[in-house]
């Protein structure tokens, strides 16, 4: 038997964490997703506490997922497309530092790799308004009550991926 010993971690956070991980739970080299916190200063936080916007935290997405398969940067991709990275602290009804745009890097090569895509978009023109994604080492991550696991799926609600075409 051949085991795969090749996964990476990424971590983003897009607004409220259910529709971002529904998104990429769709993604091809996506291998598992959790919701939960990261980016803060309280241990082990609550969702309560986080909606109060006194920890630091951001609701975000760990995506374990296969490089051979997908890349970062793909990851990025798709980061970038389905959420408006313009809005400080705010991601559609959402409102609260809870709810920021952030890449949570892990090395070196991850925050390069994020750093050149925001120059890359803001190059493009892609967005009227400057690119406010936070882009900062990732801290501990803590896992979401189970409750926001899979809540989509939970809920039997659909979600459309937004792709980016490759040129």
């Amino acid at each position: 038997m051949n085991l795969k010993t090749s996964c990476e971690h990424a971590i983003f956070a897009a607004g409220c964490f259910w529709g971002v991980q529904a998104t990429f739970d769709q993604v091809n080299g996506v291998i598992t997703t959790v919701v939960g916190y990261c980016g803060g200063t309280t241990l082990n936080p609550t969702y309560q506490e986080v909606c109060q916007g006194t920890t630091g935290h951001a609701e975000a997405i760990l995506i374990t997922f296969d490089p051979t398969i997908i890349s970062y940067d793909e990851l990025l991709d798709i980061f970038f497309t389905n959420h408006d990275p313009t809005t400080l602290n705010s991601q559609g009804p959402d409102h609260g530092s809870q709810y920021r745009s952030a890449v949570f890097f892990s090395n070196d090569k991850q925050l390069s790799s994020a750093t050149h895509k925001i120059k890359q978009l803001t190059d493009s023109q892609t967005h009227t308004q400057p690119i406010v994604t936070e882009v900062t080492a990732s801290t501990s991550f803590f896992d979401a009550e189970d409750y926001h696991q899979k809540y989509y799926q939970k809920h039997n609600i659909t979600c459309t991926i937004l792709l980016t075409d490759k040129k």
